[in-house]
């Protein structure tokens, strides 16, 4: 189960927190709504449950709160806005990708896949996702690692009206096995059908937690949607009738033509009409909701017989006019409807108030008219006109006698209760209702000076590494076509390159191979490696795949690790292609002088490895640090820009003393004969970090670990 206590956010500059001193319960094997209107502050207090934003408050998952749990996303299941992942990744590439993250075989992708129905799209790309796929795909997601609870931010936004009833019922068949499931909303029809709880926001505080079945026998009403270009005279005769016949009736008036009446039937009101001659457009049965900003225009109805008591009118204050519900009893206009097993019974989808009313009658669209029903109909119209000015006499009697109270129709709406359908039924306390359920209480009074201790702080703590880190890198490295995309362009590059410096002349060898350019700061398989390591953090920054369990994107060092390995296999295969393609080109081009491999091959190998494995380290470093897939390539092409002159100015002047004799010396201090020839491959290595350009590669390496491991640990710190 889910226990909250005290969610409050940190204050935005002048404006209070978005949520302040929520607690509640979702309890195991049910599903519960967090209702309220859009900006009430539900994705707010789902961010402070998981932990993924800061403020204060405490959020127990079974006892534990997040951070104590070692594997969350086996815990909780999380759907926050639209399914993060590169759109060129396959749907069962991303999955896979999870799977290795969360520590699951593989297969369990197939198997979601099929739960969710998304096997006929197992190999589509993310990008070319509908809205419902999209939503099945973040379900399927937040089911990878059978978590005990799933927490989904507004899961049925955009979906049809079908495809909202399978999700709300994997739902249901999730909670049914013993699982707890939170979901917000902002449609009291969604929240009345659907959970067995439904716990109300407004504007960021706590106003309602009740069971669905009071929450809907509470806020939800039968009505009667009646629509008339004579409403203000149609709502004095109800009013006068109701009166007459001792009947509770309630009239709303919800702007324009539009009234809301309760306690009647379609039946009555459609004689009334016919009796008093006022034309009646519109005339439907529908279910209410009865809460606050309703968007209506009050009308004062007094009371059966003008006693006072529980049948007086009742007005209430101007409504918020956001269109949602929060607080049980008040009235609150949109059409829904409640749960199948409520009280009011098995009704049918109501109507909505925009919808016109088909003309009912005998006659076809293309029948003629009969002369006698049209002597008929103009006598009816002219005995209506009669009646009209008769009608709205009497309304302007009733009006000053101060029994009809009409206002002038303004751009603000309001809405009114002026007669309780229940004069038993208690009036809901308003101030008691937008008081906050539990944790820190206001102070008494100005000068009280009580002021009661504030919940724990939540801070933000980045998601652990994927438990199985070198999996994942390769799946997320193999998933996309930017890896060979970027590796065709450096091939072709480097090719055109070499070939323009052979034909010009006057370039050593080696960097006629390498295609390295007095001109350019680095070749382009040099520039490709570094741009591939940028990408292995850049683009989950960008595609935070990992937030399927807390949102951030993990920085540990077993995850650093694989990258590093990922990054210098990919760098060493595209330096081997690279050289491979020069060769073979100008060798077809030129001839085998100019293609030949220069007899001391080992220093210039070990440069070239070097280098290329060095930048595509300096870009997932640089990366990582600065949270950019730019600043990563930025750090690849400062490292000659930037730190080799800085190098070889440090190094300028003539040397005192040098490194010469230097394969001599370490085998008389390790005193023992290198098998295969090692001290060759350490002399070769000292002179690749002796050259200013791996002197300077070398040193910015070493910066930017220092840096990453410095954020890193500050992070834990924290």
């Amino acid at each position: 189960m889910i226990q909250a206590f005290g969610l409050t956010s940190n204050p935005r500059k002048e404006l209070p927190p978005a949520v302040h001193d929520v607690s509640f319960e979702a309890g195991a094997g049910l599903v519960t709504a967090l209702l309220g209107t859009p900006g009430a502050g539900k994705t707010t207090a789902l961010r402070l449950m998981l932990e993924l934003q800061p403020g204060r408050g405490v959020t127990h998952f079974r006892g534990r709160p997040l951070h104590r749990i070692a594997h969350p996303s086996r815990e909780v299941g999380v759907l926050l806005g639209d399914v993060p992942g590169h759109p060129a990744r396959t749907v069962r590439g991303h999955l896979r990708m999870l799977c290795a993250a969360a520590g699951v075989p593989a297969r369990r992708a197939d198997e979601v896949l099929e739960a969710v129905d998304l096997v006929s799209l197992r190999h589509e790309r993310l990008g070319a996702l509908s809205r419902g796929m999209d939503r099945r795909l973040g379900l399927a997601c937040a089911l990878l690692a059978d978590p005990h609870t799933l927490v989904l931010d507004d899961p049925a936004d955009g979906l049809s009206a079908r495809e909202a009833r399978w999700l709300h019922g994997v739902l249901r068949a999730h909670a049914a096995q013993g699982g707890t499931v939170l979901f917000t909303t902002a449609d009291t029809k969604e929240a009345a059908r659907n959970a067995d709880r439904v716990v109300t926001l407004e504007k960021g505080r706590l106003v309602a937690d009740q069971e669905a079945d009071d929450f809907a026998r509470n806020r939800l009403r039968p009505r009667v949607a009646v629509r008339s270009p004579h409403a203000a005279r149609l709502a004095a005769v109800l009013s006068r009738e109701s009166r007459a016949a001792q009947r509770s009736v309630e009239i709303v008036r919800e702007g324009g033509n539009l009234l809301a009446v309760y306690g009647s039937s379609c039946a009555d009101i459609g004689e009334t009409a016919f009796r008093h001659g006022i034309l009646v457009h519109r005339l439907a049965d529908e279910v209410g909701d009865m809460g606050p900003g309703a968007g209506t225009t009050p009308l004062k109805v007094p009371a059966p017989g003008g006693e006072s008591g529980a049948g007086e009118p009742r007005e209430a204050g101007p409504s918020s006019g956001t269109g949602e519900s929060q607080t049980p009893g008040s009235p609150h206009m949109t059409g829904a409807v409640p749960r199948p097993d409520a009280a009011a019974g098995h009704p049918a989808p109501a109507r909505t108030p925009e919808e016109p009313q088909e003309p009912q009658g005998p006659q076809g669209p293309g029948e003629p008219e009969d002369p006698r029903e049209a002597d008929a109909s103009q006598e009816a119209q002219e005995a209506q006109g009669a009646q009209g000015a008769q009608g709205a006499q009497e309304a302007q009697e009733l009006e000053a006698s101060g029994e009809l109270d009409v206002p002038q129709e303004t751009g603000e709406s309001e809405a009114v209760r002026p007669l309780c359908p229940d004069p038993a039924a208690p009036w809901p306390d308003l101030a008691a209702a937008l008081a906050p359920a539990s944790g820190p209480r206001a102070p008494e009074g100005p000068g009280s000076g009580v002021l009661s201790p504030l919940p724990p702080p939540i801070s933000v703590r980045s998601a652990r590494s994927p438990l199985r880190p070198l999996r994942y890198e390769i799946r997320r490295a193999t998933g996309i076509g930017t890896g060979l995309l970027t590796g065709a362009a450096v091939l072709l590059g480097s090719v055109l390159v070499a070939v323009l410096l052979a034909r010009a002349g006057h370039t050593s060898q080696p960097r006629l191979l390498a295609a390295w350019p007095e001109e350019l700061p680095l070749p382009p398989a040099a520039l490709g490696a570094g741009l591939l390591g940028a990408l292995s953090f850049g683009d989950e920054f960008r595609h935070p795949a990992l937030a399927a369990d807390r949102g951030t994107v993990p920085r540990r060092l077993g995850l650093l690790t694989a990258k590093l390995l990922v990054a210098a296999a990919t760098a060493l295969t595209l330096a081997l292609l690279t050289a491979g393609c020069d060769t073979a080109a100008l060798y077809l081009l030129y001839g085998r002088e100019v293609a030949q491999v220069p007899a001391d091959g080992l220093s210039p190998v070990a440069s070239w490895a070097g280098l290329v494995v060095g930048c595509a380290w300096a870009g997932v470093l640089g990366a990582g640090v600065f949270r950019s897939t730019a600043a990563g390539l930025a750090a690849v092409v400062a490292v000659p820009v930037v730190v080799v002159p800085l190098v070889q100015r440090a190094f300028q002047g003539p040397a005192v003393r040098t490194a010469a004799g230097f394969p001599a010396r370490v085998r008389e201090v390790f005193l023992s004969q290198w098998p295969f020839g090692g001290e060759r491959y350490l002399e070769a290595a000292a002179r690749v970090i002796a050259q200013p350009v791996g002197g300077a590669l070398t040193l910015s390496l070493t910066a930017l670990l220092c840096a990453y491991l410095l954020t890193t640990l500050r992070g834990r710190a924290r």
